[in-house]
């Protein structure tokens, strides 16, 4: 039962909001940021403004109910500092603390969610899948003054992300200032935190001798896309057929390499030879993996190696429905600031989108929750609900652990309505043919009205 009889009624008009309330007030107390902050601030010192203010402006900004870090400042009465100030705190907001506060942030989400997903199938039983990929930011505004005269677009910064699909959070990123520095060379810090026991699934940018044979030498398994040139491997046997998936027939074959340090790493390669050709134009795409063949088959490791596409659904979600790309903050650091608290973000509406999938068993009807549909409930009654409740109410729930938030979770996801939140299907789009039109025709313009008239007439 809820303490308070005013969040007890918001929690049944909108428990959405009050669910991401109490997420973000876990995942984000005051006091465990600022003990953060001095364990990671590298060169950054706390005078009147804290860290944990700073987040709190920033995540305003993520979830979308402030457009600018600017306009949530304006309304802080608390602040206790000039804007300038603010601005100058964020812009110089260290990557290593941004990684920070993703990974830790997710450890203790991770403890409020694992009860509501214990029976959830595992993708890959007895391993913990981590699908990597990077992430560019998109162009800023010029509005730094070296930026002023340059004709191009300038990138504030890049990303390299895990995800893990069982729990559908981002457990780690790796954030870099330098926009053109290549996924590959961010891979080492990755490389020295992998652990056994883990599935690392990546695209071919990530095939490399150094990564593949890291992964190995640390107990790892992987699945990776193959790529032209590295690390070539040498065939020890010829292709054998493996039977059919969904997208086209899979062979195997053995290979093997020599690592980094002079080992020979044995492979698994297989080929999927596809129905249709991609995008691109490709019609094989070769993966190797060093799982075991007594525990994985081809066709398996051609289903798994499909998850990845995962990640990419995962960035089109924190730029669609959370506001992870700001293009006012041209300042690299404060750019991947306000990213990593985006992916904070999206791990509270991750346990959400659990604790009403758990609390309405929506697995067994096939039900798909949408996040635009969550968070936009979150945007519609958020500032509300802060209205009509005050700090004190909601003090009362800093003290309960993970565990009781997760049941407190549950017990309100009960009253959320799957109708306004579940996900929308839609048939498959027919392809378009292509047609070269003029530049008149393009010019052109007609009355709608008129059309439509002339429509119905004939």
């Amino acid at each position: 039962m809820l303490m308070n009889e005013i969040i007890e009624h918001c929690a049944k008009g909108s428990p959405v909001t009050v669910m991401a309330r109490l997420a973000l007030q876990h995942a984000l107390k005051p006091a465990w940021l600022d003990k953060l902050f001095e364990r990671k601030r590298g060169k950054q010192y706390e005078r009147e403004l804290l860290f944990s203010r700073t987040v709190e402006l920033m995540s305003l900004v993520a979830v979308g109910l402030r457009p600018s870090l600017h306009a949530a400042a304006r309304e802080c009465p608390e602040l206790g500092v000039s804007l300038q100030a603010l601005y100058d705190k964020v812009n110089h907001t260290e990557p290593n603390l941004v990684r920070a506060l993703v990974t830790e942030s997710a450890m203790r989400l991770d403890a409020v969610l694992a009860p509501m997903i214990k029976d959830k199938p595992l993708t890959a039983p007895g391993y913990r899948v981590r699908i990597v990929d990077g992430s560019h930011l998109p162009a800023t505004e010029k509005r730094l003054k070296p930026l002023r005269g340059f004709g191009g677009a300038p990138l504030p910064g890049y990303s390299l992300i895990i995800y893990d699909p069982d729990d559908d959070l981002i457990h780690d990123i790796e954030p870099c200032e330098d926009a053109y520095t290549q996924e590959r060379a961010l891979m080492s810090s990755l490389l020295d935190r992998a652990m056994p026991g883990e599935l690392w699934i990546a695209d071919r940018a990530f095939s490399t001798r150094t990564i593949l044979s890291e992964w190995d030498r640390r107990g790892c398994n992987f699945i990776v896309r193959e790529h032209s040139s590295t690390p070539n491997p040498t065939a020890l046997g010829d292709m054998s057929s493996e039977g059919l998936v969904e997208t086209g027939v899979v062979f195997e074959q053995t290979v093997e390499f020599e690592g980094e340090a002079g080992n020979t790493v044995p492979l698994r390669r297989i080929e999927l030879r596809l129905n249709g050709a991609t995008d691109s134009g490709e019609k094989v795409i070769r993966i190797l993996t060093n799982l075991p063949g007594e525990e994985f088959t081809a066709c398996e490791i051609a289903r798994l190696y499909r998850k990845r596409w995962k990640i990419e659904t995962l960035f089109q979600r924190l730029e669609s429905v959370l506001h992870s790309e700001v293009k006012t903050l041209g300042h690299p650091r404060v750019a991947l600031f306000a990213f990593g608290v985006a992916v904070m973000a999206y791990n509270v509406l991750s346990v959400i989108q659990a604790a009403i999938s758990q609390a309405h068993d929506l697995a067994s009807s096939g039900i798909e929750l949408s996040p635009f549909y969550v968070a936009l409930e979150v945007k519609s009654c958020y500032a509300g609900m802060m209205m009509a409740t005050t700090p004190a109410a909601w003090a009362a729930y800093d003290a309960i652990d993970a565990p009781q938030l997760s049941r407190l979770l549950l017990e309100i996801a009960v009253h959320a309505r799957i109708k306004a939140l579940r996900k929308n299907p839609t048939s498959p789009k027919k392809p378009k043919e292509k047609s070269i039109v003029s530049a008149a025709e393009k010019r052109r313009h007609v009355s709608t009205a008129r059309v439509l008239k002339a429509g119905f007439v004939s």
